[in-house]
């Protein structure tokens, strides 16, 4: 599996059957020399969008343990990781 952009390359894809709205999970690798796992390819309200690996806190809420840090960079990792998901079709 490469979908790759300025060095954000989608590693593995791995397809979920059924009706839920979790669609997928990715591992996506940055620059070759970081890779995240458990990325999720969700269809929302407004569409489909990827979603960040996340743990419960203490409070019972989930939280990012990883995440763009800029709106044009989480927009770009939501083009890689969907276009390797529509690829996967």
């Amino acid at each position: 599996m490469v979908n790759q952009v300025n060095g954000v390359e989608v590693l593995r894809l791995h397809r979920l059957s059924g009706e839920s709205n979790l669609k997928a999970f990715a591992d996506v690798s940055f620059a070759g020399v970081f890779i995240v796992k458990g990325l999720k390819v969700v269809e929302g309200k407004k569409g489909m969008f990827v979603g960040m690996p996340a743990r419960m806190g203490k409070d019972n809420k989930w939280h990012d343990i990883a995440y763009p840090v800029t709106k044009e960079f989480r927009e770009t990792l939501n083009e890689i990781v969907l276009g390797a998901y529509e690829e996967e079709k």
